[in-house]
């Protein structure tokens, strides 16, 4: 048996972005442990945890939802990433690979949430909803 997460590529992503992450953080300064080590490896185990809570929803709407807090965390990951960068706390080339995995993962989650908002749109258009429901962009 398995969860219809497991199949979605852009979860495997995530899942090996936070192996990356938890993998290079292990290299951070001890006084970093409570900040920015722990920030960054929440906010990249953030990332496969709401795509996996948003699959098993009850709507596309839902699920949408959880992959626009996916997309938010992957992004919080970014902006950790610059942290490290620039207090010295990362190679060169362990940032580019890890943003450039965080860019793919985006790009994913972009395309899945269109294709969900494309399926979802004209439930909330019958209703007279769609602007209400924050899916309008």
């Amino acid at each position: 048996m398995s969860f219809k997460f497991e199949k979605l590529i852009v979860w495997q992503k995530a899942v090996e972005l936070a192996a990356d992450v938890h993998d290079l953080t292990r290299a951070f300064p001890k006084e970093e442990l409570f900040i920015l080590t722990a920030q960054i490896k929440r906010a990249a185990d953030s990332v496969s945890l709401n795509i996996a809570e948003g699959s098993t929803g009850q709507s596309n709407a839902e699920f949408n939802k959880f992959l626009g807090y996916a997309l938010r965390s992957n992004i919080e990951v970014v902006g950790c990433l610059f942290l490290a960068q620039k207090r010295n706390m990362i190679e060169p080339d362990d940032f580019t690979k890890l943003y450039h995995q965080c860019e793919e993962i985006l790009a994913m989650l972009n395309a899945l949430r269109k294709t969900l908002k494309e399926k979802i749109k004209p439930f909330f258009l019958s209703f007279g909803l769609f602007r209400l429901s924050g899916l309008s962009d």
